[in-house]
């Protein structure tokens, strides 16, 4: 049984493929294109998946998209109608799109394998449309390792769905509950990131990130937490919610919220993506984290009362809230909780794929130990052969280590010495994290490292966090926190013993003061709430990124560094040896690590005042 799952022409575009079950590959489209969350049809993902698996698309026994469009334009045209006379722009906007594409989804998927495959015969092809939250929830449980567990599913919105309730059991799931557009706690947050200055369906994690810059014994912020509470939203006893749609535009504009109405009732103008950061900022960046916390960890309390489960599985794009993650965690509802690692609609296509596999053809699951996502490590991987190929193409100097034990120890090395290192190995990861193959790499203990990442290598915001990548087995000396966290999906407190104090003076401090103040004794990566963003590195899970952890911490005594993704701002995750060098020349990154091949920045830099250096590598 070799099903195909496809995401599409929203955004995240994403293939995965299942041989018997078995997820053998998967991948974003952003990867191969180079743009940043392509929302087209993901065809460089498909055929990636096909050549990995060997197959045609003939010997396909189904495609499977991860929604119903036709119901999906159902809420379109009544949610217009809904709201007749606002929304004729949008409806002017997004209706030629709907007639030209997607009403017709099945022969344009047809097409687009067909010109993958001139052999295909589509009239042999099995064509599949789950509903988008059933495919969020299957993506969360079918992998996970219980036999049974309760599932929350929580997003922007599907085709009606914004958040449902459901109870995985053998290889069925059963929905319980279901919250419906226009209420929608992923369409809630989104509107403060638009209205922060930041991109809705991309900005969401950076505002997770400001957040605790918010002062949070400031009258403020409370004073903001109820305002949302008693203008906006109504949040009921079972986490379901209603939002006053007299604030909002998202249901049929252009826009998510009405400008003037929200800079009435929050006392501040709408900031520009550009512009300064100020303390009024973080406070309201604070005040919808609180928010949306306490809605998570209601809706939590609601499935387990109705499941009696002991298991509960996330998926959808606000189960990429880690912060509200580590939050739900520390209540203790359920003993174990597992999250999609693609959450987002890139991980609905596995979720298709998998729901076609055990829903509609009927077959049975065996839960595996951890789970059965490979550690996420499902995209392409690249031979010494691609690698030697990129550096003859560019005239690179690098060194290749026969012995990649030595290779490890050097890099711990330079890791000590405060330099930034790309590290592409194996597979590409499955998801919007970063987690050992596609990363770059730095010291948590170097007191300047977050700053050369944030503004040297990575382009972006001062203010962002970075996270740890730290051994399995020593976690808890450093966090406080004794579970696993493979995926970079929970955030837990730094320990007491390593913190610092703050000045007296702090609060008062302007915010790009707070940024470099240390906190403990891995400042790289302690957040300004003394909280971090964990990855735990397991050895049978990725043994080479374990590997130069372990040699860092044989000559430092500390087993975690940091992880950032192997990309610059606005670009995404780099796949391939000539994306990840091109990366390398653009920016102030200090070494390479491909596979056993070892680049040093500065040997590449004898021909950089070449017309081929200019031509490839100047950022415009």
């Amino acid at each position: 049984m070799k099903i195909l799952g496809i995401s599409a022409f929203y955004h995240d575009s994403a293939a995965a493929l299942l041989d018997d079950g078995k997820i053998v590959a998967a991948a974003q489209e952003e990867r191969f294109t180079r743009k940043k969350q392509d929302s087209s049809f993901p065809s460089n993902a498909v055929e990636y998946c096909l050549k990995y698996a060997g197959l045609s698309v003939n010997e396909l026994d189904a495609v499977v998209f991860y929604d119903k469009p036709l119901l999906k334009f159902e809420r379109l045209l009544e949610t217009y109608y809904g709201f007749a006379p606002k929304g004729i722009s949008s409806f002017i906007k997004a209706i030629p799109a709907w007639l030209n594409e997607k009403m017709f989804l099945k022969r344009l998927i047809r097409d687009e394998l067909k010109g993958l495959d001139d052999d295909f015969d589509h009239k042999q092809l099995n064509l599949l449309f789950p509903e988008h939250h059933l495919s969020h929830a299957a993506s969360a449980f079918y992998p996970c390792p219980y036999e049974e567990a309760a599932i929350l599913t929580v997003d922007g919105v599907g085709e009606w769905a914004t958040a449902s309730l459901c109870h995985g059991k053998s290889n069925n799931i059963e929905i319980l509950k279901e919250l419906k557009f226009p209420h929608s706690l992923g369409l809630l947050y989104s509107s403060f990131t638009y209205f922060l200055g930041f991109k809705v369906n991309s900005g969401e994690y950076k505002l997770m990130g400001l957040a605790p810059y918010g002062d949070s014994k400031s009258e403020q912020v409370k004073e903001f937490v109820h305002t949302i509470k008693s203008k906006l939203i109504d949040i009921k006893e079972d986490g379901s919610l209603w939002l006053n749609q007299k604030y909002f535009k998202y249901a049929y504009g252009l826009k998510m919220v009405s400008d003037e109405k929200w800079e009435r009732l929050f006392g501040m103008k709408k900031r520009d993506g550009e512009s300064e950061l100020e303390q009024e900022h973080c406070n309201l960046g604070m005040a919808i984290q609180i928010v949306t916390e306490e809605i998570v960890i209601a809706m939590a309390r609601e499935v387990k009362k109705l499941t009696g489960s002991n298991n509960l599985c996330l998926a959808g794009g606000v189960a990429l809230n880690c912060v509200a993650n580590g939050k739900l965690i520390n209540e203790g509802i359920f003993e174990n909780v597992y999250i999609q690692p693609a959450a987002g609609d890139a991980g609905g296509a596995l979720g298709a794929a998998l729901a076609a596999h055990h829903i509609f053809h009927n077959k049975e699951r065996t839960p595996e130990s951890p789970d059965s996502m490979s550690g996420a490590y499902l995209g392409p991987e690249y031979s010494d052969m691609d690698i030697e190929l990129t550096a003859r193409k560019f005239k690179a100097v690098y060194k290749k280590y026969d012995d990649f034990s030595e290779l490890a120890k050097i890099t711990a090395v330079h890791l000590s010495k405060g330099n930034a290192i790309g590290w592409f190995q194996g597979r590409m990861e499955f998801g919007p994290r970063a987690l050992g193959n596609r990363s770059i790499i730095g010291d948590a203990r170097n007191k300047e490292m977050q700053k050369k990442l944030n503004l040297k290598i990575k382009y972006r915001e001062s203010f962002r966090p970075f996270a740890p990548s730290v051994l399995a087995e020593d976690c808890s000396e450093y966090f406080d926190y004794n579970g696993d966290s493979p995926y970079m999906l929970i955030v837990q407190p730094v320990q007491e013993r390593r913190r610092e104090a703050l000045p007296e003076n702090y609060h008062s401090l302007p915010l790009k003061e707070k940024l470099y103040i240390n906190r403990s004794d891995i400042p790289a990566i302690t957040h300004i709430d003394y909280s971090a963003r964990i990855q735990t590195v397991h050895k049978n899970t990725n043994s080479r990124y374990w590997e130069v952890i372990n040699a860092f911490k044989d000559l430092t005594g500390y087993g975690l560094v940091v992880n950032t993704s192997f990309n610059v701002r606005g670009e995404p995750i780099v796949c391939t040896p000539e994306d990840a060098y091109r990366c390398l020349m653009r920016t102030e990154m200090d070494f390479l690590v491909m596979g056993n091949y070892f680049f040093d920045k500065k040997e590449q830099l004898d021909w950089t005042e070449s017309d081929n250096w200019r031509e490839e590598f100047v950022l415009d």
